[in-house]
């Protein structure tokens, strides 16, 4: 047994638990969630069956979207994280799997599902999925910091626009005039030729900015 403390939420849980007939639909909601409290790989692997199977369908509701959030009370994107993390786990880490079973800790359900992301919808590269890998698998960081690697990784992916490209050049040009009215022994007509492309850049910058201004009504 895991010498854990238990949470709060743990605790009211068990002790609502403790009052009910431990057939009712009430008793096994709590169940289950007291469960996900703890661990939540056996959670994500009983919707899957259950998504998998159809098995809401027999037990009176529409969709499995709709089980999960009458029933087991949570919400669908924390259903589909949790799925999608359990399947992730089952083909690219068994092995911690595995180590749940022996009630050992398990990375975060929300950080698993970044790197299903990153994995199946292909949204960061090699190194960059190896990298979030290590935070996740044998760091064990927090979510946080976790979900804000992954952001930093996907916005790398991002190509910059033509806007931002051009604030960077002038930003660069400015300084890079700046530095040269400091030399006394600098050509003129070289100090000239940056101030001038300074200059075209601003005016490039300006268009850009004057494009993305909402349009009066004719």
């Amino acid at each position: 047994m895991s010498d854990t403390p238990k949470t709060k939420g743990e605790l009211i849980i068990e002790q609502i638990m403790q009052q009910l007939d431990p057939s009712s639909p009430r008793y096994r909601v709590l169940s289950v969630a007291r469960q996900f409290k703890s661990s939540w790989v056996e959670l994500g692997e009983q919707l899957c069956l259950v998504k998998s199977g159809g098995d809401y369908n027999t037990w009176g509701y529409t969709s499995f979207d709709d089980y999960c959030r009458q029933e087991v009370r949570i919400k669908k994107e924390t259903a589909l994280k949790l799925t999608g993390a359990y399947r992730y786990l089952e083909k690219e880490e068994p092995e911690i799997l595995v180590r749940s079973r022996h009630m050992h800790p398990v990375p975060d359900y929300r950080s698993i599902d970044l790197l299903r992301q990153a994995r199946e919808e292909q949204q960061l590269d090699d190194e960059q999925y190896q990298q979030l890998r290590e935070t996740v698998i044998e760091k064990e960081r927090s979510h946080p910091t976790v979900a804000k690697q992954f952001r930093e990784f996907s916005g790398q992916n991002t190509p910059p626009t033509q806007e931002q490209i051009t604030r960077q050049a002038l930003t660069a040009a400015k300084q890079l005039d700046s530095q040269l009215q400091q030399l006394a022994e600098f050509p003129e007509t070289l100090h000239s030729a940056c101030t001038a492309i300074a200059d075209e850049l601003s005016r490039l910058l300006a268009e850009y900015e004057e494009q993305e201004k909402p349009q009066e009504p004719a």
